[in-house]
């Protein structure tokens, strides 16, 4: 198997996951009527999946499948991984309380805008900060993150919105008159 399909792959699963997460959370916040406590769960998933599964590999079985020359805990590149898993957590917090706070269906532009957002910024800090690059991506790059953007907007402009119901013919008839009723003397 090529090493492009092996990334396409683990690309496939990331945004299985991602894509599923923010409905997954919403309908957690719902039921357990807290965003504190569908992200305690959430904090708990990651403690099982990125805690503990690392931790059989690396100390119980003394084998770990991704390690490269000059394996370390030093200090700085804990503080860089704890960094990543804070920013990580503060971003599904914010998902949580963005969708909570959109009410019912939110999760349907919550999702794509953060999904939008996310790689325009990772772009920007990744080109200027983490990697600064001597020579900017070609153009056309840029305009695919002014695509992204378009797409966040229109995503905003039009999301879906529940129409109020029709008032029944019955209640406005029995409305109309008291109403015309009011503004004669």
């Amino acid at each position: 198997m090529s090493k492009w399909t092996i990334v396409l792959i683990f690309v496939a699963c990331a945004a299985l996951s991602w894509g599923t997460y923010v409905p997954l959370v919403h309908i957690a916040a719902q039921k357990l009527h807290s965003n504190l406590r569908a992200f305690l769960f959430v904090g708990m998933a990651y403690f099982l999946v990125a805690v503990l599964i690392p931790c059989f590999f690396i100390f119980v079985l003394d084998k770990d499948p991704t390690a490269k020359a000059g394996v370390n805990f030093n200090t700085g590149p804990i503080l860089w991984g704890i960094l990543a898993g804070t920013a990580g957590a503060m971003g599904a917090l914010c998902v949580i309380f963005a969708v909570t706070t959109g009410g019912k269906g939110a999760a349907i532009y919550v999702a794509p805008l953060v999904f939008a957002g996310a790689p325009i910024v990772n772009t920007i800090a990744t080109i200027t900060v983490f990697h600064p690059t001597k020579t900017l991506p070609d153009l056309r790059f840029f305009l695919g993150l002014g695509l992204a953007a378009a797409g966040a907007a229109m995503v905003m402009i039009y999301k879906p919105v529940d129409k109020p119901h029709a008032v029944p013919a019955a209640v406005e008839q029995l409305i109309e008159p008291a109403a015309n009723d009011a503004g004669t003397t």
